[in-house]
């Protein structure tokens, strides 16, 4: 079965990070309130730059991820996607690769080479995300890193992304799809079923980006109080409670960056499946 071009790909990646700046997600940049020094309008140009190389036809994961990171930084001076880019870049090569989505990627995963990972190493050191720290082995500052699949094994049980890698993406496929879902048949729309998904990531499992900044326990406390969130009724459009929370993490300096990273893939991916007309 003929996989997805690189148009299609370019579309709905383009669009799935658009979509997540409009739905308010509370301690996250979004449209409804900037913050971490960082602005909606950054991450919109981070989008229309990293499209062409996230969607490059042929390319490797880390060739897309590196590509990604490079002209985001050069137009916004910001790491403002390099999660979304190490999420979305197996999905695309497995949209473009053709079939059923799942399996697809899963060959994607396994068939990570030494030039993905010597692409997505250098990727991170450019970005330089905060709390990274260094690991005993397999290291991204050691040029004679091992593979890719064994480094993000190593940091799975501190990187929701890294646990990704080894998990076959399950987090999008058993949290992620199922939350969007769930809330179209709520009948909620853009941008609160995006809403949606986001509160679903963040109040299911604790921000790995917060762990690594504030420590797990704060992580945690904020997972707690992200569940206590999903009673409100996202079809009543709950502005004025959810900016109240957005305020509180803001102030605290708590950005659950990982949560939103998972809301970007997780729109991508429903995406490619609607395009590709295939099972997930």
């Amino acid at each position: 079965m003929s996989g997805l071009s690189s148009a299609q790909i370019a579309a709905a990646y383009r669009v799935s990070c658009l979509d997540e700046l409009d739905a308010l997600k509370p301690g996250n940049v979004h449209a409804f309130a900037d913050g971490h020094r960082m602005r909606v309008a950054d991450f919109v140009a981070s989008a229309e730059v990293s499209t062409p190389h996230l969607a490059q036809a042929g390319a490797g994961v880390g060739t897309r991820v590196r590509g990604g990171v490079k002209a985001t930084l050069a137009a916004t001076d910001q790491n403002t996607n390099l999660g979304i880019l190490l999420l979305c870049a197996p999905l695309a090569l497995a949209a473009e690769r053709g079939g059923p989505l799942r399996p697809a990627l899963q060959g994607v995963l396994e068939g990570l080479d030494p030039r993905d990972a010597a692409d997505v190493f250098s990727a991170i050191r450019l970005a330089n995300p905060g709390g990274l720290g260094r690991a005993e082995r397999h290291d991204i500052h050691d040029p004679g890193a091992a593979l890719l699949q064994a480094a993000m094994a190593e940091a799975a049980p501190r990187d929701r992304i890294a646990r990704a890698y080894v998990t076959g993406f399950e987090d999008l496929f058993t949290i992620g799809l199922p939350a969007l879902e769930a809330a179209r048949a709520r009948g909620l729309t853009p941008p609160w079923s995006t809403t949606a998904v986001f509160l679903a990531y963040l109040a299911r499992v604790a921000d790995s980006h917060i762990a690594r900044k504030h420590g797990a326990a704060r992580a945690e406390a904020v997972r707690v109080e992200a569940a206590a969130l999903l009673s409100l009724d996202l079809g009543t459009a709950p502005v004025a409670d959810l900016l109240a929370h957005d305020a509180r993490l803001k102030a605290a300096n708590l950005n659950p960056g990982t949560s939103a990273d998972f809301t970007v893939a997780t729109l991508f991916l429903d995406r490619l499946t609607a395009a590709a007309g295939v099972e997930s």
